[in-house]
C-alpha cells in the first residue's frame, strides 16, 4: 500500500530524468521521459526540488577509477546519478513511520539507489532528514554528502579540538567550505589551500589563512598542523608527514586511488614510528550527522556555499563544469516545482 499518490496513478505518470547508458564524458548524458517510481514499504517518493553534484557523481559518470564500476563493469548500475537531494514527500510506503506526504526533506541517497537528477526519486526513509527551516531547497540539497564528510573527517577521524591548527587541502569545494565553517565554530585556526581564484571565497567563509597551491607548497612552509583534511591528495605522504605536528592527524577524504591505497596501507606503519596518524575516511551516510548540520544551518551558524545553479535540462553542463575543477562550494541542479 502507498499513502499519498495511489499506485495506479504512479504507474501512469512519466517524469524527466537525466540518464546515461555508458561511461564517458557529460556528452553521454541525456534527458529522457521515464516512469515515476513507486515507493517500496520502507521508502518515500520525493518530488525533487534540487539536487547537488558531488565528486562521486563525476567518478560514476566516467567509470574511473575502475573500482567504481563494481556492480556495473560494462554499463552503469544506476541510469540516473544524483545522491544529494531536497524536495517534498508525495507518497510513502506502507511501513514508513517518520514522514508523511507534504513533508519537506533532504538527504543522501548514495546508500539506497541514487537517482536524484530527476523530477521524482524513491529513497529509504532512513536516508532522509527534515529540511532545515529557513533554507531554500537549493541550499538544503548542497548539504548532505559534503557536509557529512567534513564533519566525520574533522570531528570523528581528526578529533578536532579548540586551538587546533587545521589545514584543508582542496578547501574550495563542498567539503572544504563546510569544513572551514565547522572548524572555526570549534575554535580552530584554519588554513585553506586551493587555486588563486577561490581564495577570496575561502576568507569569506572564515579561513584565517589561505594558500595558492600553484605558488606555494604548504608542506614546505614553516607552520605545522594538528590536523590536515585532504580533499585532493596532490602531495606525497612523506611531505604530508613533514607538515604535521607530533601527534597530529592526516585525514584523506579524496584523491587518486593509488594515493588512497598508499595511505591506507602505510598509515599504520607511519603512526607506529612517528606518532603521526594517517587515515582514509570512508563515506558513511548518516542521519544523525545530517541532523547536526540541520541544526547548525537553521541557527545561521553555517551557510552552504553555492557557486552555480542549473536547470534539469542543463544538468549535463552542471557535471561538465564540476569536472573542470573550478567550482567554489557546490553546484546545484534545480527542478521545476512538481505538483501532486
Amino acid at each position: 500500500m502507498v499513502v499519498g499518490i495511489t499506485t495506479d496513478t504512479l504507474v501512469a505518470r512519466k517524469m524527466k530524468a537525466l540518464v546515461y547508458d555508458e561511461y564517458g564524458s557529460p556528452d553521454v548524458l541525456r534527458i529522457e521521459e521515464v516512469a515515476v517510481p513507486a515507493p517500496k514499504d520502507h521508502e518515500v517518493l520525493i518530488a525533487v526540488r534540487a539536487a547537488s553534484v558531488n565528486s562521486w557523481d563525476w567518478d560514476l559518470l566516467r567509470g574511473k577509477p575502475y573500482i567504481i564500476r563494481l556492480g556495473g563493469f560494462r554499463r552503469p548500475r544506476y541510469r540516473t546519478l544524483g545522491a544529494d537531494v531536497a524536495g517534498r514527500v508525495v507518497a510513502v510506503g506502507a511501513n514508513v513511520q517518520t514522514f508523511r506526504p507534504g513533508d519537506e526533506v533532504f538527504g543522501d541517497l548514495s546508500g539506497c539507489g541514487w537517482g536524484g537528477f530527476a523530477e521524482y526519486v524513491c529513497a529509504a526513509e532512513t536516508a532522509l532528514t527534515p529540511k532545515p527551516v529557513g533554507l531554500s531547497f537549493e541550499q538544503a540539497a548542497a548539504i548532505p554528502q559534503a557536509a557529512v564528510l567534513a564533519l566525520q573527517g574533522l570531528r570523528d577521524s581528526g578529533k578536532l579540538r579548540e586551538g587546533h591548527r587545521v589545514l584543508i587541502n582542496g578547501a574550495g569545494g563542498g567539503v572544504g567550505t563546510f569544513g572551514i565553517q565547522y572548524a572555526k565554530l570549534r575554535g580552530a585556526r584554519v588554513t585553506g589551500v586551493d587555486a588563486a581564484e577561490k581564495l577570496s571565497m575561502l576568507r569569506s567563509v572564515g579561513a584565517d589563512e589561505v594558500v595558492d597551491y600553484a605558488k606555494e607548497d604548504f608542506t614546505a612552509r614553516g607552520p605545522k598542523y594538528d590536523l590536515i583534511l585532504d580533499v585532493v591528495g596532490n602531495r606525497p605522504l612523506s611531505a604530508i608527514k613533514r607538515a604535521l605536528q607530533p601527534g597530529g592527524t592526516y585525514v584523506m577524504v579524496g584523491g587518486p586511488m593509488p594515493r588512497i591505497l598508499q595511505t591506507a596501507l602505510a598509515g599504520p606503519l607511519i603512526a607506529k614510528f612517528t606518532k603521526k596518524r594517517m587515515k582514509v575516511l570512508l563515506h558513511k551516510p548518516n542521519h544523525d550527522d545530517q541532523l547536526a548540520w540541520k541544526e547548525l544551518t537553521e541557527a545561521g551558524r553555517v551557510v552552504p556555499v553555492i557557486d552555480r545553479r542549473y536547470s534539469l535540462a542543463d544538468a549535463a553542463e552542471a557535471l561538465r563544469y564540476f569536472g573542470e575543477g573550478r567550482v567554489q562550494g557546490k553546484v546545484v541542479v534545480c527542478m521545476e516545482a512538481s505538483t501532486s
